[in-house]
């Protein structure tokens, strides 16, 4: 279906919401269920299947197609990646799958980068870190990949998804709000200030996974290394941006 036959299904739906239309609806964007919970999948590995990740999302999705306003103009599949990330994510939550050894090795990385930045005043490396925790760098990197999805699942940006967040918030204003234009502006100085603590490499990957919205596969073959080490950078440069954006992280997906 084309934007133009999209765009008549959704003003027909908002004059008449019948459940043979909403179920067309739910039919057009279930592709954008499995595009979500692919790239959620990416993170979980076989941890979860692929298909009950779709089977989440399509909550998300029958959520925000009943909540959604198509008078206020704002692009819905932005608007329904959140409430399908969300929905995922909760379900995921709820499971409370994640080992606590893994939880408490994040914990540990969390505490040494942020002693080591103190203690040198600058960016520490891989090889500085695996020496205070008394491993090699081949185990950091095992910890950093065993590590990277309780990046996704533990920040507020993305356990927040699940229920009224601040993204969606902005969806329901109008930009002609002055309060809501200075919020938007104080964030978007916040997330300039937590990319420029990136290296080159690392903020190039954020670009490059939130804005082109490219795979971490994609990204490995445009920056010319492997995938498990784009999904490291991936891993280092959230930890970085959480430290500056702390509740606020959920601007990554609002911008």
């Amino acid at each position: 279906m084309n934007t133009d036959s999209r765009q008549k299904l959704w003003e027909e739906y908002s004059r008449k919401r019948t459940p043979e239309l909403r179920e067309k609806i739910i039919i057009e964007y279930a592709g954008l269920v499995k595009l979500v919970a692919g790239r959620l999948s990416m993170y979980l590995g076989n941890n979860v299947d692929y298909d009950d990740l779709v089977g989440y999302g399509i909550f998300g999705l029958i959520d925000a197609i009943d909540k959604y306003d198509y008078s206020k103009g704002y692009k819905f599949e932005t608007y329904a990646s959140l409430r399908i990330r969300g929905a995922i994510l909760d379900q995921i939550r709820k499971m409370d799958w994640i080992p606590r050894s893994i939880r408490q090795k994040q914990k540990k990385l969390e505490n040494v980068y942020k002693s080591l930045e103190t203690k040198y005043g600058r960016e520490i490396n891989d090889e500085e870190v695996a020496q205070e925790l008394d491993i090699s760098v081949e185990e950091l990197e095992n910890w950093q990949n065993q590590t990277k999805i309780t990046n996704i699942i533990s920040l507020d940006e993305f356990l927040e998804q699940g229920s009224e967040s601040k993204n969606e918030q902005y969806f329901a204003t109008t930009f002609d709000q002055p309060d809501k234009i200075v919020e938007r502006q104080e964030l978007k100085e916040m997330l300039i200030k937590a990319l420029d603590s990136l290296t080159e490499k690392e903020k190039m990957v954020i670009t490059l996974y939130y804005y082109e919205e490219l795979t971490l596969k994609e990204i490995s073959k445009i920056l010319e290394v492997s995938e498990s080490r784009i999904s490291q950078l991936h891993t280092k440069a959230l930890q970085k941006m959480k430290k500056i954006l702390g509740m606020n992280i959920d601007v990554l997906a609002s911008f």
